[in-house]
């Protein structure tokens, strides 16, 4: 096959591509800072021993791990505006959507740092006369974090890879503004070779830092 590869064709669209890479990180950005509050506050609360407070964040933690994050795009874009009655913009669907598919990870990851905490620093903490709160913010938190932060930094990567699934609900993310440029050239190769250039620059860094920062937390372990 006597393909003749043309990058130059894509020189016109450069302000678009370069639209998508922004609102690619705008979504990411966003959406990981939504996540971690409401991952820190689920987190928290599934700390409870209340049958009733812990089991529904349970549910509507597994609900979003168990479920592929397409499926919740799409059920969110198209199946809840029929239940509420009111259409549901594109952008306000993915935000809803990837922060709670976030947060929900998120969630997980803070809880299970803090119940790593040995038995050894809470009877300790509780033997200063500490409170829950107290205890928490001066004993058992600057020890969980050092534990939870690789995780964390790990999840945020993936998740800059599933905010391109915005693209199936019409968000001008960089997968969909490519497959505009697309349409218009009839140059898919050219278009998604540059596309997924642009996702290994944005990864890559970001992956090496993740991995440096665990080899950093095994080291002083």
């Amino acid at each position: 096959m006597d393909y003749e590869w043309n990058f130059a064709i894509l020189l016109r669209y450069l302000p678009l591509l370069r639209d998508g890479i922004v609102m690619t990180l705008l979504f990411t950005f966003g959406t990981v800072f939504l996540g971690l509050i409401l991952g820190m506050l689920i987190g928290m609360a599934r700390l409870s021993s209340l049958w009733i407070v812990n089991a529904p964040l349970m549910l509507f933690v597994e609900i979003f791990r168990c479920t592929p994050p397409l499926v919740q795009l799409v059920w969110c874009y198209y199946a809840l505006p029929v239940l509420l009655g009111v259409q549901i913009p594109g952008v306000v669907a993915a935000v809803r959507v990837l922060a709670c598919y976030v947060g929900c990870f998120y969630a997980e990851i803070f809880r299970g740092g803090i119940v790593s905490i040995e038995k050894g620093q809470w009877e300790a903490a509780r033997a200063l006369g500490l409170r829950f709160w107290p205890m928490m913010r001066k004993v058992i938190l600057p020890q969980a974090v050092r534990r939870m932060l690789a995780p964390f930094m790990n999840q945020s990567v993936v998740q800059l890879k599933t905010t391109s699934l915005v693209f199936t609900i019409a968000v001008p993310d960089l997968l969909y503004n490519g497959s505009l440029i697309t349409t218009e050239t009839y140059r898919p190769l050219e278009v998604y070779t540059v596309i997924a250039l642009a996702y290994f620059i944005m990864l890559f860094p970001a992956t090496r830092f993740v991995q440096w920062m665990e080899r950093e937390r095994v080291g002083t372990a």
